[in-house]
Protein backbone atom coordinates (compact mmCIF):
# COMPACT_ATOMS: atom_id res chain seq x y z
CA UNK A 1 0.00 0.00 0.00
CA UNK A 2 1.00 3.34 -0.62
CA UNK A 3 2.38 6.12 2.41
CA UNK A 4 0.21 9.05 3.17
CA UNK A 5 3.16 11.56 4.36
CA UNK A 6 2.27 14.21 7.41
CA UNK A 7 4.95 17.15 6.43
CA UNK A 8 5.28 19.79 8.69
CA UNK A 9 5.75 22.90 7.53
CA UNK A 10 7.30 26.74 8.83
CA UNK A 11 5.11 28.25 10.89
CA UNK A 12 7.32 31.38 9.76
CA UNK A 13 10.62 31.48 8.97
CA UNK A 14 11.35 29.49 5.98
CA UNK A 15 14.32 27.55 7.31
CA UNK A 16 12.63 25.94 9.97
CA UNK A 17 11.86 23.25 7.11
CA UNK A 18 13.82 19.88 8.14
CA UNK A 19 15.85 18.07 5.07
CA UNK A 20 13.47 14.97 5.53
CA UNK A 21 10.47 17.25 4.61
CA UNK A 22 12.41 18.64 1.61
CA UNK A 23 13.24 15.31 0.21
CA UNK A 24 9.98 14.14 0.95
CA UNK A 25 8.22 16.89 -0.78
CA UNK A 26 10.26 17.06 -4.05
CA UNK A 27 9.80 12.98 -4.43
CA UNK A 28 5.93 12.55 -3.85
CA UNK A 29 3.81 12.64 -7.19
CA UNK A 30 1.28 15.24 -5.67
CA UNK A 31 1.18 16.91 -2.71
CA UNK A 32 -2.02 17.86 -1.05
CA UNK A 33 -2.18 21.01 0.70
CA UNK A 34 -5.00 23.85 2.32
CA UNK A 35 -3.75 26.59 0.92
CA UNK A 36 -2.30 26.00 -2.99
CA UNK A 37 -1.22 30.00 -2.77
CA UNK A 38 0.15 29.84 0.67
CA UNK A 39 1.85 26.12 0.01
CA UNK A 40 2.92 27.73 -3.57
CA UNK A 41 5.48 30.10 -1.94
CA UNK A 42 7.28 27.77 0.11
CA UNK A 43 7.22 25.27 -2.69
CA UNK A 44 8.53 28.01 -4.62
CA UNK A 45 11.02 29.00 -2.31
CA UNK A 46 12.75 25.57 -2.31
CA UNK A 47 12.36 24.80 -6.06
CA UNK A 48 9.91 21.77 -5.17
CA UNK A 49 8.10 20.70 -8.57
CA UNK A 50 5.44 17.91 -7.01
CA UNK A 51 2.34 18.59 -8.77
CA UNK A 52 -0.22 20.08 -5.69
CA UNK A 53 -3.90 19.98 -5.11
CA UNK A 54 -6.41 21.57 -2.89
CA UNK A 55 -7.91 19.70 -0.20
CA UNK A 56 -9.52 22.05 2.29
CA UNK A 57 -12.44 22.41 5.00
CA UNK A 58 -15.32 23.31 1.97
CA UNK A 59 -13.68 20.27 -0.13
CA UNK A 60 -12.73 17.41 2.17
CA UNK A 61 -15.74 15.11 1.70
CA UNK A 62 -15.60 15.48 -2.14
CA UNK A 63 -12.20 15.57 -2.58
CA UNK A 64 -11.23 12.47 -0.38
CA UNK A 65 -12.59 9.56 -2.90
CA UNK A 66 -10.03 11.63 -5.14
CA UNK A 67 -6.88 11.36 -3.02
CA UNK A 68 -7.63 7.70 -1.88
CA UNK A 69 -7.71 6.70 -5.54
CA UNK A 70 -4.49 8.36 -5.84
CA UNK A 71 -3.11 6.40 -3.12
CA UNK A 72 -3.91 3.02 -4.57
CA UNK A 73 -1.18 3.32 -6.93
CA UNK A 74 1.10 6.36 -5.19
CA UNK A 75 2.59 8.04 -2.12
CA UNK A 76 0.72 11.19 -1.30
CA UNK A 77 2.30 14.05 0.98
CA UNK A 78 -0.23 16.32 3.21
CA UNK A 79 0.53 20.02 4.62
CA UNK A 80 -1.24 22.48 6.10
CA UNK A 81 -1.21 26.50 5.78
CA UNK A 82 1.32 25.79 8.39
CA UNK A 83 2.80 23.49 11.27
CA UNK A 84 1.79 19.71 11.31
CA UNK A 85 -1.16 19.40 9.52
CA UNK A 86 -3.94 17.10 11.35
CA UNK A 87 -4.25 19.34 14.23
CA UNK A 88 -6.60 21.98 14.06
CA UNK A 89 -6.91 21.55 10.09
CA UNK A 90 -8.68 19.01 7.96
CA UNK A 91 -6.01 16.82 7.39
CA UNK A 92 -7.62 15.21 10.39
CA UNK A 93 -10.16 13.72 7.40
CA UNK A 94 -8.17 12.81 5.50
CA UNK A 95 -5.79 10.72 7.75
CA UNK A 96 -8.77 8.97 9.28
CA UNK A 97 -10.24 7.67 5.85
CA UNK A 98 -6.77 6.60 4.88
CA UNK A 99 -5.77 4.42 8.05
CA UNK A 100 -9.35 3.01 7.06
CA UNK A 101 -8.33 2.29 3.42
CA UNK A 102 -5.37 0.28 4.91
CA UNK A 103 -3.18 2.92 3.84
CA UNK A 104 0.20 3.77 6.11
CA UNK A 105 0.31 7.15 7.65
CA UNK A 106 3.77 8.32 8.15
CA UNK A 107 4.61 12.10 10.00
CA UNK A 108 7.08 14.07 8.92
CA UNK A 109 7.65 16.14 12.50
CA UNK A 110 8.35 19.47 12.70
CA UNK A 111 7.40 22.94 13.25
CA UNK A 112 4.06 23.35 15.71
CA UNK A 113 2.81 26.79 16.93
CA UNK A 114 1.28 25.07 20.15
CA UNK A 115 4.00 22.97 21.26
CA UNK A 116 6.37 25.87 20.36
CA UNK A 117 4.79 28.22 22.74
CA UNK A 118 4.32 25.66 25.52
CA UNK A 119 7.91 24.91 25.48
CA UNK A 120 9.24 28.33 25.69
CA UNK A 121 6.58 29.51 27.70
CA UNK A 122 8.08 29.11 31.00
CA UNK A 123 5.24 27.10 32.39
CA UNK A 124 5.04 24.02 33.21
CA UNK A 125 5.18 21.39 30.29
CA UNK A 126 4.88 18.07 32.04
CA UNK A 127 1.07 17.89 31.96
CA UNK A 128 -0.86 20.19 29.69
CA UNK A 129 -4.19 20.19 27.68
CA UNK A 130 -4.27 21.72 24.21
CA UNK A 131 -7.95 22.83 23.24
CA UNK A 132 -7.40 24.61 19.82
CA UNK A 133 -9.21 27.91 19.03
CA UNK A 134 -11.37 28.84 22.01
CA UNK A 135 -15.41 29.01 20.78
CA UNK A 136 -16.39 32.12 18.96
CA UNK A 137 -19.17 33.37 21.21
CA UNK A 138 -18.82 34.43 24.99
CA UNK A 139 -21.03 32.20 26.12
CA UNK A 140 -20.23 28.75 24.56
CA UNK A 141 -16.64 30.01 25.68
CA UNK A 142 -17.54 30.26 29.38
CA UNK A 143 -18.87 26.82 29.77
CA UNK A 144 -16.20 25.81 27.37
CA UNK A 145 -14.00 26.91 30.38
CA UNK A 146 -15.84 26.11 33.10
CA UNK A 147 -15.38 22.46 32.19
CA UNK A 148 -11.92 22.95 32.73
CA UNK A 149 -11.25 25.60 35.59
CA UNK A 150 -10.18 22.73 37.99
CA UNK A 151 -7.58 20.55 35.92
CA UNK A 152 -3.69 21.39 37.30
CA UNK A 153 -2.75 21.35 33.80
CA UNK A 154 -1.15 23.77 31.45
CA UNK A 155 -3.63 24.87 29.09
CA UNK A 156 -3.12 26.11 25.82
CA UNK A 157 -5.41 27.90 23.21
CA UNK A 158 -5.39 29.44 19.82
CA UNK A 159 -7.17 32.53 19.62
CA UNK A 160 -7.38 35.50 16.76
CA UNK A 161 -6.08 38.61 17.41
CA UNK A 162 -9.68 40.49 17.15
CA UNK A 163 -11.41 37.84 19.58
CA UNK A 164 -8.03 38.36 21.72
CA UNK A 165 -9.18 40.45 24.19
CA UNK A 166 -13.15 39.18 25.08
CA UNK A 167 -11.09 35.86 25.56
CA UNK A 168 -9.65 37.60 28.13
CA UNK A 169 -12.13 39.09 29.85
CA UNK A 170 -14.03 35.37 29.97
CA UNK A 171 -10.60 33.78 31.11
CA UNK A 172 -9.91 35.67 33.85
CA UNK A 173 -14.07 35.56 34.95
CA UNK A 174 -13.74 31.98 34.69
CA UNK A 175 -10.30 30.84 35.41
CA UNK A 176 -9.14 33.76 37.88
CA UNK A 177 -5.98 35.74 37.50
CA UNK A 178 -3.34 33.08 36.56
CA UNK A 179 -0.33 33.44 35.13
CA UNK A 180 -0.23 33.20 31.42
CA UNK A 181 1.63 33.48 28.00
CA UNK A 182 0.79 35.27 25.09
CA UNK A 183 3.04 33.80 22.36
CA UNK A 184 2.79 36.33 18.69
CA UNK A 185 3.99 35.54 15.46
CA UNK A 186 5.95 32.22 16.65
CA UNK A 187 9.32 32.26 14.13
CA UNK A 188 8.69 35.50 12.13
CA UNK A 189 9.94 38.85 12.19
CA UNK A 190 7.79 40.21 15.22
CA UNK A 191 8.33 37.43 17.38
CA UNK A 192 6.90 38.42 21.29
CA UNK A 193 6.38 36.68 24.66
CA UNK A 194 4.04 38.38 26.95
CA UNK A 195 4.50 36.66 30.58
CA UNK A 196 2.30 37.98 33.10
CA UNK A 197 -0.86 37.42 35.19
CA UNK A 198 -4.34 37.55 32.85
CA UNK A 199 -5.31 40.68 34.30
CA UNK A 200 -2.22 42.21 33.47
CA UNK A 201 -2.37 40.83 29.62
CA UNK A 202 -5.76 42.34 29.23
CA UNK A 203 -4.57 45.23 30.28
CA UNK A 204 -1.63 45.43 27.72
CA UNK A 205 -3.57 44.54 24.87
CA UNK A 206 -6.58 46.84 25.40
CA UNK A 207 -4.18 50.21 24.97
CA UNK A 208 -1.92 48.18 22.13
CA UNK A 209 -4.26 46.58 19.07
CA UNK A 210 -2.97 42.80 19.04
CA UNK A 211 -2.10 41.34 15.97
CA UNK A 212 -0.71 38.26 14.07
CA UNK A 213 -1.10 34.50 15.42
CA UNK A 214 -1.39 34.34 18.87
CA UNK A 215 -1.13 31.07 21.33
CA UNK A 216 -1.88 31.30 24.77
CA UNK A 217 -0.07 29.45 27.19
CA UNK A 218 -2.14 29.59 31.13
CA UNK A 219 -0.94 27.89 34.03
CA UNK A 220 -3.58 25.12 35.63
CA UNK A 221 -4.88 25.58 38.85
CA UNK A 222 -2.87 25.12 41.52
CA UNK A 223 -3.81 24.51 44.83
CA UNK A 224 -1.17 25.90 46.93
CA UNK A 225 -1.52 29.49 45.17
CA UNK A 226 -5.64 29.50 45.60
CA UNK A 227 -7.44 30.39 48.57
CA UNK A 228 -9.61 28.22 50.56
CA UNK A 229 -13.18 28.34 50.53
CA UNK A 230 -13.13 29.44 54.05
CA UNK A 231 -10.35 32.37 53.89
CA UNK A 232 -11.73 33.75 50.58
CA UNK A 233 -15.36 33.96 52.79
CA UNK A 234 -13.86 35.64 55.55
CA UNK A 235 -12.39 38.62 53.12
CA UNK A 236 -15.12 38.63 51.08
CA UNK A 237 -17.25 39.54 54.89
CA UNK A 238 -14.52 41.85 56.13
CA UNK A 239 -14.53 43.67 52.49
CA UNK A 240 -18.77 44.10 52.64
CA UNK A 241 -18.35 45.55 56.55
CA UNK A 242 -15.63 47.79 55.87
CA UNK A 243 -15.34 48.60 51.85
CA UNK A 244 -17.09 50.58 49.81
CA UNK A 245 -16.96 48.40 46.75
CA UNK A 246 -19.84 47.33 44.63
CA UNK A 247 -20.61 43.69 44.24
CA UNK A 248 -18.82 43.13 40.84
CA UNK A 249 -15.58 45.80 42.07
CA UNK A 250 -15.07 43.55 45.05
CA UNK A 251 -15.20 40.17 42.76
CA UNK A 252 -12.95 41.28 40.46
CA UNK A 253 -10.30 42.71 43.56
CA UNK A 254 -10.14 39.55 45.20
CA UNK A 255 -9.81 37.45 42.24
CA UNK A 256 -6.36 39.18 41.26
CA UNK A 257 -6.00 38.27 45.08
CA UNK A 258 -7.13 35.18 46.00
CA UNK A 259 -6.89 32.96 42.18
CA UNK A 260 -11.05 32.44 42.61
CA UNK A 261 -12.50 33.59 39.39
CA UNK A 262 -14.81 36.56 39.74
CA UNK A 263 -18.02 34.67 38.84
CA UNK A 264 -17.52 31.87 41.55
CA UNK A 265 -16.68 34.85 43.86
CA UNK A 266 -19.51 36.57 43.10
CA UNK A 267 -22.06 33.62 43.58
CA UNK A 268 -20.26 33.31 46.94
CA UNK A 269 -20.79 36.93 48.04
CA UNK A 270 -24.77 36.28 46.99
CA UNK A 271 -24.93 33.25 48.85
CA UNK A 272 -23.48 34.96 51.84
CA UNK A 273 -25.13 38.13 51.79
CA UNK A 274 -28.19 35.90 51.65
CA UNK A 275 -26.97 34.09 54.85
Amino acid sequence: MSILFLVATPIGNLEDLSFRALRILSEVPLIAAEDTRTSKKLLNHYQIQSPITAFHDHNKENKTPFLLEHLREKDLALISDAGTPGINDPGYFLVRAAIKAGHQVVPIPGPSAPISALAASGLATDQFLYLGYLPRKSQARKTSLKSIVDLPWTLVFLETPHRLLESLEDLLEILGDREMVVARELSKLHEEFRRGRISEQSKHFSLHEPRGEITLVISGKDSEEIWSADELSAAIDHQLKTGGDSPSQLAKKLALLSGWSRRDIYDLMQGLEKE
